[in-house]
């Protein structure tokens, strides 16, 4: 039962919204409803209020109570409903509806379908003044958006969804997804203060311990990572697991051991970050978020690729599997190819590089938005033209790599590439080259050239017999 506000049975919620609905809306529309109705100015007043305050009304002049909206309702033969917010509640429970299935498409892989439905209602919203179910439906529009490529469009719909709301969970999800996308577009300073100054307004509010900050703060600290500040983000990993330990929650325990697991990966302690990745795939398992376990799957096939030695048929297989699950899930198209390109190397491990290159140009559609995705299919190709052979299309094809991740200001991951670029002309026996990619990944990482040099036999500083 709806709770109850004065003597007319009106729900608080519209007693609310009599009081904060904006005049000149109000009025517009019960001048549409008195047109439809064919009535006059004055049929529509009856005895209960003048043809002058009606004109008022109508001309968003004056905000009329409660009690004479409840009768001048009842005359045009419309819900209270209808005038307060432009919909009937029958028609309201249509479009929450309509919005559901839109967010269950999105959270089975069909983005596409998520979208139309998305806009459809929030189309229709707009020109009610149901304002929840206007955000709310601007929240999966944006989310499709960002699961179809469109990172840019899905930036700009959450900038304008972040704009005047309050803090909530709904607020929390927008502020990851932001995050997210500008960390996948590769502007990593604004996903670094998106992410930032989220988790300020809520530690300032005291909501900093739900699932939903927890996984905002996993999410920053992989932004920190790739900007090159790992013990930062390892910092914000452990504080995550802290915070999910005190929460029980599932679904933010495996969050923080997801990413922690990644943290302990690319320190090279590899074998130490599978345990969490089961760990947190454990947890997952029950949980109904496909999409988080894909990615795990996903995560964990990437880490078995990084073991010494590799397991790469454990990697396949576990990428399959993943493969599958992300279909079926909210994952974005940026997330499914990472996921393909991964794939691709434990192909490539197994022996097989046309099914790898066959992979990579299926991975490679959805790098146009996504810089970093464009690099890891650079460095792929590269591998893949190394185990042909083919020493000078691996070479052009690492140097794409780190062009793209200098021209963002991933220098970790840059650092990362002209390694892997001189281990690989040191085995094709290209010394020199090799040591000026050596001495660009030291570059890097920040490393510079003394002043004096100080290394060779015999001078200043040296030991000498």
């Amino acid at each position: 039962m709806r709770e109850q506000d004065g003597p007319d049975g009106v729900d608080t919620e519209l007693a609310a919204a009599s009081r904060s609905i904006d005049p000149a809306l109000l009025g517009e529309r019960l001048r549409n409803l008195r047109v439809a109705a064919g009535m006059t100015q004055g049929a529509l007043a009856g005895g209960d209020a003048s043809v002058a305050y009606i004109s008022r009304i109508e001309a968003g002049t004056r905000r009329p109570d409660l009690g004479l909206l409840v009768t001048l309702a009842k005359r045009l033969g419309v819900s209270l409903e209808e005038v307060l917010l432009g919909v009937s509640r029958d028609r309201r429970a249509e479009l929450r509806l309509a919005l559901d299935y839109a967010d269950l498409a999105l959270r089975s892989g069909n983005a596409a379908d998520a979208l139309a439905g998305a806009t459809d209602v929030h189309e229709a919203a707009a020109e009610t003044s149901d304002h929840e179910l206007v955000r709310e439906s601007a929240l999966v529009t944006a989310l499709a958006l960002e699961s179809l490529g469109h990172l840019d469009d899905a930036i700009i719909d959450l900038e304008r969804l972040l704009e005047g709301e309050e803090p909530s969970a709904r607020w929390t999800r927008a502020a990851i997804a932001l995050t997210r996308c500008y960390r996948e577009s590769g502007d990593l300073v604004r996903a670094t203060e998106a992410g930032e100054q989220a988790t300020a307004r809520l530690r300032a509010l005291g909501l900093d311990g739900s699932d939903e900050a927890v996984q905002l703060a996993v999410t920053l600290a992989s932004v920190y990572f790739e900007r090159g500040d790992t013990r930062h983000a390892v910092r914000l990993c452990r504080t995550a697991i802290g915070r999910a330990e005190e929460l029980g929650s599932a679904k933010a325990k495996a969050s923080a051991y997801w990413n922690a697991s990644i943290m302990e990966s690319e320190q090279g302690r590899v074998e130490a970050a599978i345990p969490l990745a089961r760990r947190a795939l454990a947890l997952l398992e029950s949980d109904d978020d496909n999409r988080n376990l894909a990615r795990l799957h996903s995560q964990l096939g990437m880490f078995l690729i990084s073991s010494e030695p590799p397991d790469a048929a454990g990697a396949k297989e576990s990428l399959e599997r993943a493969a599958t699950a992300l279909e079926w899930s909210s994952a974005t198209a940026v997330e499914r190819s990472y996921n393909t390109v991964a794939l691709a190397r434990s192909v490539l491990l197994l022996g097989d590089p046309d099914a790898a290159d066959r992979l990579l140009e299926e991975a490679s559609a959805a790098a146009g938005s996504a810089p970093l995705l464009a690099a890891d299919c650079a460095l792929l190709r590269g591998q893949i033209r190394g185990v042909r052979g083919d020493g000078e299309g691996a070479r052009a094809a690492y140097l794409d790599a780190v062009q793209i991740l200098t021209g963002i200001g991933a220098d970790r991951s840059a650092a990362q590439m002209w390694f892997d670029l001189g281990t690989l002309l040191d085995q094709l026996g290209e010394a020199a080259a090799a040591v000026t990619a050596f001495r660009s990944a030291a570059a890097s990482t920040g490393l510079a050239v003394p002043r004096t040099v100080i290394g060779t036999v015999g001078t200043v500083g040296t030991p000498t017999a």
